[in-house]
């Protein structure tokens, strides 16, 4: 007995990508498009420059609970090897440890001054 399948159907692969070349090619520069079964997950159309033509990439940003961006920007992934870079510095147990850390700093006032831009944790 096949295994249950978990989450929503995934589409065809060239039915995605026939709707991200139309985005591509309809899109405004910089319009952003929610990825369906996916909150927080956007296509994003960057504009042309002089050497190349627009170009798609993903935005990663958090959504509330009317699936609105929580952010000004996300975090931008142009490539695969973008993403398994990404999923490995975010899979980093020290990274829990830090953003933790700074949460309690942040949350008392008069702690945690920027006193240099790079430092040694």
């Amino acid at each position: 007995m096949p295994a249950p399948v978990r989450g929503p159907v995934p589409e065809p692969k060239e039915d995605i990508e026939q709707k991200l070349r139309d985005f591509l090619e309809k899109g405004r520069d910089w319009q952003r498009a929610p990825v369906k079964g996916s909150p927080g997950v956007f296509v994003l159309r960057a504009p042309g420059t002089r050497r190349r033509g627009p170009s798609l990439m993903i935005e990663i940003n958090p959504v509330d609970e009317n699936g609105l961006p929580t952010k000004r920007r996300g975090l931008i992934i142009r490539t695969y090897s973008d993403l398994e870079a990404y999923r490995r510095i975010l899979e980093d147990r020290r990274l829990d440890e830090i953003v933790r850390a700074l949460e309690r700093v942040n949350g008392t006032e008069g702690e945690g001054e920027e006193e240099e831009a790079s430092f040694e944790i």
